[in-house]
């Protein structure tokens, strides 16, 4: 195995053993979670057959209505009654998990049906078991649920300016526009600056992975029958670099994305935001709808976005995320489990449960079933079918194709900014470590993803650092290529030590300053941020002024037509941290907010951090 593959497959490990499981309701593994959440709800299974199903998270709420009716109507299959068990496991945590081993006492119980939001899940299990001498474990014939297509969101007035949907768009021209010094002037709108993609990262999301599948079959000129020597194509890999370089960055979910445009359309500053977004076609109906990330909280009303998004469907082609049903080939499975789960997936199948998946807005597995509202042209959509679907390539090319991603995806330029204050001495909640040993730990595992090109600095911050009395900040390693220097990040983050204050405000303020001074457009300009206190400089009279003057400069930066992105990612640690404040920093630079309220969680959010890049 390679080194990046194995760092790559490192990531997965950390994500799948530490994930908590927090279910979500958003589009193909658009959820913030990534564990595993077993439904206590349906209680004593009692003499029942027992079918454990993980599900990805999109369709938890769908499949636990389904699998109560269904319990509830006392199935017998070989004379012993069927219960269904779900529980949401995403589909990138599943995948490592049924390739590593599956652990119950982590991971919940083993499941008889797995279905992740596609089959290219399935192949990469089946690849990666192969590569280690094991038989596949997931069906090649598996039947699809539900169904929702990849599509690029892109803002109407820009897909206007493309002329689309009478001119067809597809990736080449995605490349085109990429690589152009004039970007959307080429169209006659100099006003939206440089073209800018969103896409989330392959190793995590469904979407992100479909997205990579369809723009590498565009460049090799083909919809099936993909090869590892199309992968190695000079001409495959430049476009392929041409659209990564356009990418704002990575990330675990598209929730980032849409819940960043959706801020931005309020503000009057979505057409600079991004130009357009890899995402499933159920997402871009629920932002049209006003409701970005899928789920309304109580009292919450949907409000649609100024410029609505209009989905195009790739002239290439494109994938569908199938959700199928694999019943797994797996040891565990005994015949009494599998003859409930095939009498399950007859229930969920049946023309009356497969309408139910169109509330969701989804299409339906069951092509008897027909596609209706709210998939429609006033939602941005076509109902109709895409009239290319591409085929997931073979098993040993799916793991390939995410070894050649991490070559030619966009290079990242990132300070790490790490809180040493007196507080980090304080328990983790386990008894044996402190906040700022586990920090240590989690961080040294999350900054070994990064591939050695990638620039990567250190920087620690609290009260009273260094040779100068009111030092508050130090930078420990240059903001240098890391493949040198890993090994001396590794041992500066491993002597970190507990001190004093927590100067929050400034310590941002200088530190994008600093990213911004130094600025590569060729890159991901970054800085993560991870903190567990308040501000505490030693002056408490001007905090709020700090705050709010940091805050919007940051949003003003983020929303001038010629900026130069600096996003903030920030990780709140432990239950003391502005949480708040942290959320607003993340927001006005266009990034994301993490939380690790509970210190032992910190592994699996540092993992998701630095899937943005």
């Amino acid at each position: 195995m390679s080194s990046v593959a194995a760092r790559r497959l490192g990531r997965f490990v950390i994500v799948a053993v530490v994930a908590l499981g927090l279910a979500g309701c958003g589009s193909g593994d658009t959820s913030s979670a990534d564990g595993t959440t077993v439904d206590n709800g349906f209680g004593d299974p009692g003499n029942c057959t027992v079918v454990d199903i993980a599900i990805s998270s999109e369709k938890v709420d769908l499949m636990k209505e389904l699998a109560t009716d269904f319990n509830s109507q006392r199935n017998i299959v070989d004379g012993a009654c069927v219960f269904v068990r779900p529980q949401t496991k995403a589909s990138g945590a599943a995948a490592t998990t049924l390739a590593n081993g599956w652990d119950t006492a982590v991971d919940g119980p083993q499941p008889v049906i797995w279905s992740p939001a596609s089959s290219a899940w399935g192949a990469i299990v089946n690849q990666r078991l192969a590569d280690q001498g094991k038989p596949a474990l997931a069906p090649s014939d598996a039947t699809p649920f539900m169904l929702t297509p990849l599509v690029i969101a892109m803002p109407k007035p820009m897909a206007d300016a493309l002329g689309y949907p009478a001119k067809p768009v597809g990736y080449a021209d995605l490349a085109k526009l990429a690589t152009s010094p004039n970007g959307w002037a080429d169209y006659g709108h100099p006003e939206w600056g440089a073209f800018r993609l969103g896409k989330t990262n392959p190793n995590f999301s469904t979407s992100g992975l479909s997205a990579l599948i369809a723009q590498t079959y565009a460049a090799a000129g083909k919809t099936e029958g993909l090869s590892t020597e199309d992968l190695s194509n000079p001409a495959v890999i430049a476009q392929s670099k041409a659209i990564e370089s356009s990418v704002v960055h990575y990330g675990d979910i598209t929730m980032t994305f849409l819940n960043n445009w959706f801020r931005a359309d309020k503000r009057g500053t979505a057409l600079t935001y991004a130009s357009a977004v890899a995402v499933e076609e159920k997402s871009l109906i629920d932002y049209n709808l006003g409701n970005p990330d899928g789920i309304l909280d109580p009292g919450e009303v949907a409000r649609p976005p100024k410029i609505p998004l209009v989905a195009i469907y790739p002239s290439e082609g494109t994938l569908y995320s199938d959700n199928p049903f694999f019943v797994l080939d797996a040891p565990w499975v005994s015949t009494p489990q599998r003859a409930g789960a095939a009498k399950f997936q007859e229930y969920v199948q049946t023309p009356e449960n497969q309408a139910k998946v169109l509330k969701f807005g989804f299409r339906p597995g069951n092509p008897t079933v027909a596609v209706s509202d709210p998939i429609t042209a006033a939602n941005g959509v076509n109902p109709e079918p895409p009239a290319t679907l591409l085929r997931v390539p073979a098993p040993r090319v799916m793991v390939d194709l995410l070894d050649k991603w991490q070559q030619f995806r966009k290079g990242a330029r990132v300070l790490v900014v790490l809180d040493v204050s007196g507080s980090m001495g304080d328990d983790a909640g386990n008894g044996t470590e402190t906040k700022l040993e586990l920090a240590k730990s989690a961080a040294i595992a999350a900054l070994d993803q990064f591939v050695d090109t990638d620039l990567v600095g250190l920087r620690i911050f609290s009260t009273n650092l260094g040779p100068q009395q009111d030092q508050q900040w130090l930078d420990l390693l240059p903001v240098e290529a890391i493949g040198p220097q890993r090994e001396k990040i590794r041992s500066a983050i491993g002597n970190l030590v507990p001190t004093n204050g927590t100067p929050l405000f400034d310590v941002t303020q200088n530190s994008y300053q600093t990213m911004l001074d130094g600025y590569d457009p060729t890159r991901i300009n970054a800085v993560i941020l991870l903190t567990d206190g308040q501000n505490d400089d030693g002056n408490r009279d001007d905090d709020a002024t700090q705050r709010e003057t940091l805050i919007n400069g940051l949003r003003t930066a983020s929303a001038s037509e010629n900026a130069r992105p600096v996003r903030i990612f920030t990780v709140a640690y432990g239950s003391d941290a502005d949480k708040e404040s942290l959320k607003a920093i993340a927001e006005a630079s266009n990034a994301a907010a993490y939380t690790a309220t509970d210190a032992k969680t910190i592994a699996k959010v540092l993992a998701q951090v630095v899937s943005n890049f």
